[in-house]
């Protein structure tokens, strides 16, 4: 049970409380592991899981925070520049439909789906993952849609959009007056009640929770 184990994590953490480190591929028994405990790696001190108490529910709140925050993000203008008499309102769907226009098609799509698509669907699993579970409502995909959300969180480009975000506003305030709108803020609160929500999902927390329905059906 040494570094050396190169495993399917997912698979471990749904059965006898072995969790892999993601970092050095490190097995680890947290059987033992109550509400509120914080687990490390032994071997290289990744954090490996923090069993959150009332965890689901935190989830809950914040994924249907993040949505209604995402809704309000894509209905508002997000910025507006205004310079030598010129002024330009953008709204988050148009900075996807400018890049189509022009001529970068591929762009506007990796843009659309990163901050808004793929964001989106991870919450709404959350939330419907989150609330299967705090209610003891197992179904056969349930599974599936665990493994899923696990896998589409290293794709969302959340936080990164949003700090190449910052970077231009300090450059570009040089040389043009912005103006942040309802949009802009609404996307500060969504990126934050969205990193909320996924780092209050704990894979050990979910899986356990899991099993525990599979035995009691």
């Amino acid at each position: 049970m040494g570094s050396q184990m190169h495993i399917n994590r997912d698979d471990l953490v749904g059965r006898d409380h072995f969790i892999a480190c993601p970092s050095c591929d490190h097995l680890a028994d947290l059987s033992s592991m109550a509400e509120g405990d914080r687990a490390s790696c032994s071997h290289c001190g990744h954090l490996l899981c923090v069993l959150h108490r009332a965890g689901l529910n935190r989830v809950m709140a914040w994924s249907s925070s993040a949505l209604i925050f995402l809704l309000l993000a894509c209905s508002f203008p997000f910025l507006s520049f205004e310079s030598s008499g010129l002024k330009n309102v953008m709204t988050l769907p148009m900075t996807v439909v400018r890049l189509y226009q022009q001529d970068m098609p591929d762009l506007a799509i990796l843009i659309a789906g990163f901050i808004i698509l793929i964001p989106a669907m991870v919450l709404l699993l959350l939330f419907n993952l989150a609330t299967t579970l705090a209610y003891g409502r197992y179904n056969p995909w349930t599974n599936v849609m665990c493994r899923f959300v696990f896998q589409l969180q290293g794709w969302s480009m959340v936080e990164v959009f949003f700090i190449g975000v910052l970077i231009s506003l300090v450059k570009l305030g040089k040389t043009a007056t912005i103006v942040t709108g309802l949009s802009f803020w609404a996307y500060a609160a969504f990126s934050i009640c969205f990193i909320l929500a996924i780092t209050g999902f704990d894979r050990l927390q979910a899986w356990r929770r899991i099993g525990e329905l599979q035995e009691a059906g």
